[in-house]
């Protein structure tokens, strides 16, 4: 009579730690709101995450670390700027960004992304080269990618990330998405990551000394935190126009957006309507 408690008792911890391992490799998590436990936590209804980060256990803060786990006491409290306009969202950050089109196109979408995120990468898998063949290559949109590094991994390779040139970006962005499963994973693997920053010709010297790059960190940590002021709460989260998409996307959504801005003044939207 004892031995079937056991079994199940064995079976729920087995589960429970895939459940636990596949959440920690998602990287697709949000900031959770001060109060906001993570069993509270919801999805949207296509399964983008709404907000999953947990707080984790405390622990010395080894220094300025904008990438550990996000909870109340790693930052003070802020609040999220209500209906921004068009040029709070623009608003130039501390580092150049990374953006893909017409400068003066009629419609900027910008995406926060963390290369942890598998979403993230489906979205550039799956849906960037329509959205390039359609709306970016014929002028209608730019694309502005920002970045919201979701835990310590997804940190370290941003950091590497911005140390490539910006004219190699969006290639080791990709690289680095398309090869999630090779340094991916619970604790930090600086070499798996190094081996992705290598291939667009990264020296092992310098990307030891941007891990070390406390200027670089404080503009990323910059970044973050004017998302989350724009009410960006995980990854991927999009600005079209003025308009906050806190969920994963594809063509027939972003179709259904940009179309009606490109066809004239409409609310929320592109630099037609101000």
């Amino acid at each position: 009579m004892m031995a079937e408690p056991t079994a199940r008792s064995g079976s729920l911890r087995i589960a429970l730690a895939v459940v636990l391992l596949f959440g920690s490799l998602a990287g697709c998590g949000a900031d959770l709101a001060p109060g906001l436990s993570s069993t509270s936590a919801t999805r949207a209804p296509d399964g983008a995450v709404a907000a999953t980060q947990a707080f984790g256990v405390s622990a010395p803060k080894p220094g300025f670390n904008p990438f550990s786990p996000d909870g109340p006491e790693d930052r003070p409290a802020r609040e999220v700027i209500a209906d921004p306009s068009l040029a709070e969202v623009l608003k130039p950050g501390p580092l150049p960004e990374f953006s893909l089109g017409r400068a003066e196109a009629p419609v900027v979408m910008v995406k926060y992304m963390s290369l942890t995120c598998p979403h993230c990468r489906r979205f550039m898998s799956q849906t960037f080269p329509a959205l390039k063949r359609e709306y970016i290559d014929t002028g209608k949109v730019r694309l502005v990618i920002r970045e919201f590094p979701i835990g310590r991994t997804s940190g370290n390779a941003t950091i590497a990330l911005r140390c490539a040139p910006m004219s190699q970006y969006l290639t080791l962005y990709s690289k680095f998405l398309e090869q999630q499963a090779s340094w991916v994973s619970q604790e930090v693997r600086s070499d798996a990551i190094y081996r992705i920053a290598s291939q667009v010709g990264m020296k092992r010297s310098d990307f030891d000394a941007c891990l070390q790059n406390q200027p670089m960190i404080a503009a990323l940590n910059q970044i973050k935190d004017r998302g989350r002021q724009l009410g960006i709460i995980g990854t991927p989260n999009f600005f079209i126009g003025r308009r906050l998409v806190k969920t994963v996307i594809g063509m027939p959504e972003i179709r259904a957006i940009v179309d009606p801005m490109l066809a004239g003044p409409a609310d929320g939207g592109g630099r037609k309507a101000g």
